[in-house]
């Protein structure tokens, strides 16, 4: 059976940039063993899969795959998936704008498009759980030693090492600039000597440090994650979610609206621009949305 596939290059509004992802639709029929072995296929670092929704009052099931296992949640796909949908309908209909509810084992996550009309679509969708800190304690030498850094350049202000999880479990390193985080080199055996599990998996490595290579980014990122089969990734809104408890947390946000744009990719020659907004009340995260641009950059059909 032929079923249609897109290409993406996701949190990017240039092509052969952001995080490449695989979109493919009509996959009603494939089963769990099927989508891993599609998603080894095209090997990046995730691929969607859209079925019918089970809600009717929903826009579709996303079920979403990385080289190495199955995520319950994920920005990027969400972002890609939304885009790539209101696309297909949206020629159709000649609509610009739309808002749909995508169901993923996450839970519902409402999201709304702006189509661009010949340049990038936008998508933002709301977190479908917020940030949680996880109870987790770090050897600051071992993750140095993980990443070729020194003690001394893991952590900065009060931010130090922690795990959070708004669907996906990361470890948040804060490191001391942009070149320290241009430095890393990192080992996978060592990171995995000294990882917590949570949720059931080895948690993924996010390093954080503030500014960017962008003049308008509020922090400079990377993702490590060799338990989803990913060296590293190009832009990782799952990530972005978990990290915005850690922002709140450690900088203590006053009651308002704050919104930060996260550069990530950069040392991968794919910089990514994601964007996150929180607004916060009485002390706490009231609400987190997280945005992007995506642009296709291929299509064609599976013959399965």
């Amino acid at each position: 059976m032929s079923r249609r596939y897109a290409l993406y290059d996701v949190f990017t509004d240039t092509r052969l940039a952001g995080n490449p992802l695989a979109v493919v639709f009509d996959a009603d029929d494939l089963d769990d063993g099927t989508m891993q072995r599609i998603a080894g296929e095209f090997n990046l670092s995730e691929t969607v899969f859209v079925k019918a929704a089970e809600n009717p009052a929903h826009t579709a099931r996303l079920r979403i795959f990385t080289p190495g296992r199955e995520l319950p949640f994920a920005g990027h796909p969400t972002v890609g998936a939304a885009i790539a949908i209101a696309e297909s309908a949206g020629e159709a209909a000649g609509q610009r704008d739309q808002v749909c509810v995508l169901e993923e084992n996450v839970g519902p996550v409402r999201c709304a498009v702006r189509l661009g009309g010949g340049k990038a679509a936008f998508a933002e969708f709301d977190l479908p759980r917020k940030s949680a800190q996880l109870d987790a304690t770090f050897d600051r030498q071992a993750l140095a030693d993980a990443f070729s850094l020194k003690p001394g350049q893991i952590g900065f202000e009060n931010h130090v090492p922690s795990l959070w999880s708004a669907g996906v479990a990361f470890v948040m390193i804060p490191v001391h600039d942009l070149a320290a985080a241009g430095a890393v080199e990192f080992d996978p055996a060592l990171w995995e000597r000294c990882v917590p599990f949570a949720e059931g998996r080895l948690a993924a490595a996010y390093l954080y440090c503030r500014g960017g290579v962008n003049h308008s980014a509020k922090f400079h990122t990377r993702m490590f994650a060799p338990d989803m089969g990913i060296a590293e990734d190009p832009a990782t809104g799952a990530a972005v979610a978990a990290m915005s408890g850690a922002i709140h947390f450690f900088d203590g946000l006053m009651d308002g609206h704050h919104p930060y744009l996260i550069e990530q990719g950069v040392e991968m020659g794919r910089p990514s621009h994601i964007h996150l907004h929180l607004d916060v009340a009485g002390g706490t995260i009231a609400g987190a949305r997280i945005g992007g641009e995506a642009v296709r950059i291929a299509s064609g059909t599976l013959d399965l």
